[in-house]
């Protein structure tokens, strides 16, 4: 698709300031603490930063990166729609342009990665919980007073999950309230702080 503020321009290679590859460098160190790698950062903030998308060439030559690390980068921001191909009608070349709304950016990966890792911590728990209910059952069954100190033990495990089991519904709510737009209720998070 055509970029529309493209169909009669002329683009020219960015003039990248200082403040500009301070902004990349400090967006790139935030990414990379949230799991991404830094070039992704870096080159997001520079096509966030210009009017006009720009080449992967200009790109690489504004951040002084090789062809192939500017390919894995551009590529890894396209699958988390975080960048967007464009094309000049009469220009054969790839333009990038980045996408600006950044809150939708932050929920498709909080949707993609946390969201899913805290549902996975969720039926983990619950699988856990079960087969230490059925050891118990087992215990119960045997009535076996020697495994008093191991019935406890269990007991005490199940109360734990438990805790944990409600921890991660909890993260569950307030990050599904989050990646749909809802409002988040703080009185969860004082409920969960309790100590165990």
């Amino acid at each position: 698709m055509a970029h529309p503020e493209l169909k009669n321009a002329t683009i020219t290679a960015p003039t990248v300031a200082a403040p500009e590859l301070a902004v990349a460098e400090l967006v790139g160190r935030l990414m990379h603490f949230w799991g991404f790698k830094r070039p992704m950062g870096r080159v997001w903030s520079i096509l966030y930063l210009n009017e006009q998308p720009l080449t992967a060439a200009d790109l690489a030559e504004a951040l002084k990166m090789s062809a192939g690390a500017m390919s894995m980068a551009l590529s890894e921001l396209e699958k988390w729609g975080a960048v967007h191909r464009a094309w000049i009608p009469g220009d054969r070349r790839d333009f990038f342009s980045a996408e600006s709304d950044i809150w939708a950016l932050v929920q498709r990966v909080m949707r993609e990665r946390e969201l899913s890792l805290v549902r996975e911590f969720t039926r983990s728990l619950k699988a856990a919980d079960e087969d230490l209910s059925r050891q118990e059952k087992q215990l119960q069954a045997a009535k076996n007073t020697s495994d008093l100190d191991l019935k406890r033990g269990l007991s005490y495990k199940r109360q734990r999950l438990s805790h944990l089991h409600q921890l991660s519904e909890t993260g569950e709510s307030l990050l599904s309230a989050l990646v749909d737009g809802d409002a988040v209720n703080p009185s969860l998070l004082l409920k969960t702080g309790t100590k165990a």
